[in-house]
This record gives C-alpha cells, structure tokens and sequence, in this order.
C-alpha cells in the first residue's frame, strides 16, 4: 500500500477554500484505490477526529489566530518536521507560499509533487518586499520537488519555459448541479434571475470593489449579492463604504446546495479573480448554469474562451448590466461551459490524472 502525506491545507473537511476543497476530494479519491492517506489539519480546524472516512487526520498545532500571517510559517514548520518520521511514499504539497523556506528540512525519501497554485508575486494585494520574496519562495518550491502540477496551461508553460522543470496540467474540478431548488434562495430576498452574485475570498486582486463600482456606476435597483468572510480589513472597509441598499454583504456560506442554487438562479455571476490558475470558484458557477462575466486575463479565458462577459474595469461591468438582457439569450454559453465540466473539469478525470502523477503511468 503506498503511503500519501498531504500537506499546505488548513485541512479537512473543507471550510476554507480551493485548496482545502480539493484535498478532500483527492484524499477521498486515493483512500479508496491502494493508498493509505494522511491530511494535515490546522488544530483549530473544527474538525477534532484522528480519521475523516478512510483519510487519516493528523492535526499540528497552527498559531495564525493568535499571530496572522506569520502564524502560517510555523505551521507549515510543524507539519514538515512531522512529515519525517512518517515514511511517507508520496508527499503532495499544496501550494508554497510559507512552506518552502523549510524545503530543506523536508524529507528525502517520499516522491513530492507540488501544486503551486498559481504566479503568487504577481499578486497586486503584495507590496514590492514581499513579491521579491514569493519569487524567492518559487525557486525553492521549484528545487525541492520532484515535479508541479500547474493548475492551468498558463502556469505549466511559465514553469516549463522558467525553469525546465517537469510540470503537469491538471486542474480541478467541480460537478454539474442539477438539484435546482428556489426554496434554497428564497431567505435573500431576491427573485429568480434577477440579482447578480460575486463569491470570492477578500482581497484587492479579486477585483470586489471594481465589481461592486460597476453596479452602483449602471444605476440598477438589482441587488449584488456578495459571498465571502468579510471579517479581514478589507472586507471591513468594502462593507463600511458600500453600506447601500442592493449591496448585500451575506458574509461566509459553506453549505453548497445554497451556493449552487445562488449561482443558478442569478443573472450575471461576476468573478473578479485576477491571479492564480484554473479557480474553483469559476469551475463551480459554469458547472451551476451561471452566466458569467470573469475579469479579463489570460487564466480565466483559457477557461471560460468565449462562452462568458469580460471586464476590465467597472464601466465595463457597468455597461453590461444596462444593456438588461435576459440570461436565458446566452443559453449557449450556459450550455457550452457545462460540457467543458463534463469533458475536461470532471471529478473522475482530474482524480485519475493526480493518481497517475502518483503512480508515475505518465510521462
């Protein structure tokens, strides 16, 4: 049986993010083919129990509540000692943002593999020091693993192109939502198809404010619904300035059958993620019959193409929302996004493709 160690999750079962989401279902995935599977979980993760299902939890002590960001290194500090006396046979890295300044302790037997997320120096919320840090982080990401997985074409040709190094594609995945239920949104106080949903995570390079500009700028009596843990400076400062009528700040939602049903009953899902690969959150809106209109950049057209709206700045958001078209006139595109999930974005696709990497089938 091999032995698999995932790590650079606050843990599972998600209730945090992308990352989160798919170590779930990727350990879920491996637990059930001839691997013995461990996830490590932040302890102030909800989650107390030693075993989820058949995946092993291994719970190391995180202190980001007491000490922010800083808190993160020292967790990834703890999983990574941890991580040695393990024996692990395969070591999955998620991400490399606070764990690679500790790349040298990691253990040398286990083939790593590592999702970097995405070009994170890139990242407009980061001030000129911290960019030149990632960068730095990236190199040693690059350097201590055996091979990447880039979650978009994007990224896999940076690192191929920067580095040379051994990268694959593989993105993640979400499952096309049929259970349609209008008692799910019914407690918002919206009607069908006639408000506009943003779910995204806050910080300036998801484009918040640029969206919610964009919808004060048309004059529209249509609410935004806007989903996401607005408890940080951000959030606070977005949710003090924007406090307007059909601006409705709806906090954190874990649950996914009311996203799903949010997403599907909405008139024009905006997604303003401006950096990373492939997004769940863009996934989960085309696989939900969202019409979308994503931020123009290279990573979200290279997945939604030309089956969405694109903006650049809040006259264009703005002049979208005037033009008060139905969203069933784009049934094409609703249409077109689904099959994308069903081709290319499937859950049993993306988890063979993982399980392969791990049993070293490609090349």
């Amino acid at each position: 049986m091999i032995k698999v160690g995932i790590i650079g999750t606050r843990g599972i079962p998600n209730n945090y993010g992308g990352f989160e989401q798919f170590a779930q279902q990727i350990s879920e995935y491996l637990s059930e083919k001839d691997c013995e599977v461990f996830v490590y979980n932040s302890h102030n993760h909800p989650f107390k129990e030693k075993k989820w299902d058949k995946v092993n939890i291994i719970h190391k002590y995180d202190p980001e509540f007491l000490i922010g960001l800083a808190g993160q290194f020292i967790y990834d500090f703890n999983c990574i000692i941890d991580s040695r006396k393990r024996k692990f046979d395969v070591l999955i890295q998620l991400g490399y943002t606070t764990n690679s300044i500790w790349s040298f302790l990691l253990p040398k037997k286990p083939f790593k593999i590592c999702n970097p997320d995405g070009m994170e120096w890139k990242r407009a919320k980061y001030p000129l020091f911290i960019k030149k840090f990632l960068k730095f982080a990236e190199k040693l990401a690059v350097k201590s693993n055996d091979v990447l997985i880039a979650d978009s074409n994007v990224i896999k040709k940076y690192y191929i192109n920067k580095y040379n190094k051994k990268t694959y594609f593989i993105a993640y995945s979400a499952e096309i939502f049929k259970n349609n239920d209008i008692t799910k949104i019914e407690s918002y106080n919206v009607k069908p198809y006639d408000y506009f949903l943003l779910i995204a995570r806050f910080q300036e390079d998801n484009n918040l404010e640029t969206i919610i500009k964009g919808v004060l700028e048309s004059k529209t009596d249509k609410k935004l619904l806007i989903i996401g843990n607005n408890k940080n400076k951000y959030g606070k400062y977005l949710t003090k300035k924007y406090n307007k009528k059909n601006i409705v700040f709806l906090g954190a939602i874990y649950r996914q059958d009311v996203l799903n049903n949010l997403r599907y009953y909405s008139k024009i899902y905006f997604h303003g993620h401006s950096a990373g690969g492939t997004n769940p959150s863009l996934l989960e809106a085309m696989a939900s019959s969202a019409l979308i209109c994503a931020n123009n950049n290279d990573f979200n057209k290279s997945v939604l193409k030309e089956n969405g709206f694109y903006f650049d700045n809040f006259n264009d958001i703005a002049s979208l929302i005037t033009k008060n078209f139905n969203k069933f006139e784009f049934q094409k595109f609703i249409d077109e996004n689904k099959r994308e999930i069903e081709l290319r974005y499937n859950k049993s696709v993306i988890n063979e493709a993982y399980y392969n990497v791990i049993m070293k089938k490609i090349e």
